[in-house]
């Protein structure tokens, strides 16, 4: 397929959109705020079972780098009940979107600088490498105070950062529970995400403090089988099969955590096009946000085989 172009951005409910502009702006370095919108949003009809009444703030990072190409977009949701909660039984890997992963340039400075901000250390750093060519990293965990796990990740085997101070450079990729390895991967290779960084069939031994009961057995921990297929441009995409299988951790669209992302398209009237002409179900008509002075968010939901919560976004701001 042509004109798509990796994760454009991943979508973060949270319960107070102005804290969380301040965490992220201030101190996770989304320092760019592209758009700061409130109004009925019909684009997640289709997720949402009704057009929610929500606040969405576009955040980008200034230091963005090759790769961490990918955005934030904060929502907040105003109507009803105000923001759902974090799904029960949520750990890692289970159907729904897990994480955020925020490439940066030095792994325990930035984690040490987002806990003193208020974010809940998860997993302290630490070096490893992923199979199967040993590629090389950092990694940490912190979790935001609305439950979002974000990832620090530094590829010191694959890029090395530009020079500068300890930094986040903007979103990774993006992790997502799936149920059939090789039938997400064959979606998505439609979709432009067609080279294979790493493919992992271990538990990841630091994360098994996550599994909790009643939701999991602390002493029969699942298997993860991961894989990071990534697109020429864009953040990448990580999912992620648990066996024995997870609960179903989608929850309610706009519920507090990561809950969505969108892949970015040069033309979205005629990406969707394309979908439908492939057989994938697009849910009605691409939908336009005015954001004033000539900006509009274009935005379009579609079904992915385990009905994550993904569109298509064409950004005119």
């Amino acid at each position: 397929m042509s004109g798509f172009h990796g994760v454009d951005h991943v979508g973060v409910g949270v319960g107070d959109i102005d804290a969380a502009l301040e965490l992220y702006g201030r101190h996770v370095g989304f320092d760019r705020v592209l758009f700061d919108w409130t109004g009925e949003l019909p684009s997640v009809e289709a997720f949402a079972g009704r057009a929610p009444r929500v606040r969405v703030a576009m955040l980008e990072n200034g230091g963005a780098t090759p790769i961490g190409p990918g955005r934030v977009k904060l929502v907040q949701v105003l109507d009803g009940d105000g923001p759902p909660p974090v799904p029960e039984g949520q750990a890692w890997g289970e159907v729904g979107v897990c994480e955020i992963c925020l490439h940066v340039r030095k792994v325990a400075d930035v984690h040490r600088r987002l806990v003193a901000a208020g974010c809940a250390s998860l997993m302290e750093p630490m070096s490893a490498d992923v199979p199967p060519a040993g590629v090389s990293l950092d990694i940490s965990y912190v979790a935001d105070p609305w439950g979002t796990k974000l990832e620090l990740i530094e590829w010191t085997g694959l890029w090395r950062s530009l020079p500068g101070p300890p930094r986040a450079e903007g979103v990774n990729h993006v992790a997502f529970g799936v149920t059939e390895m090789a039938r997400t991967r064959a979606f998505y290779e439609r979709l432009g995400f067609t080279q294979l960084l790493f493919e992992s069939v271990d538990f990841f031994d630091p994360m098994a403090p996550w599994y909790r009961a009643p939701w999991y057995d602390p002493g029969r921990l699942p298997a993860q089988h991961m894989t990071m297929p990534m697109a020429a441009q864009g953040a990448a995409i990580e999912p992620v099969v648990l066996d024995p299988p997870g609960p179903d951790c989608r929850g309610e669209w706009g519920h507090l955590g990561p809950m969505d992302f969108g892949i970015r398209v040069a033309n979205i009237d005629a990406a969707a096009a394309e979908l439908r002409a492939d057989g994938i179900e697009v849910h009605g008509e691409p939908q336009t946000v005015d954001l004033g002075g000539g900006r509009e968010w274009r935005s379009v939901a579609f079904a992915e085989p385990d009905g994550n919560y993904v569109s298509l976004v064409e950004g005119r701001y």
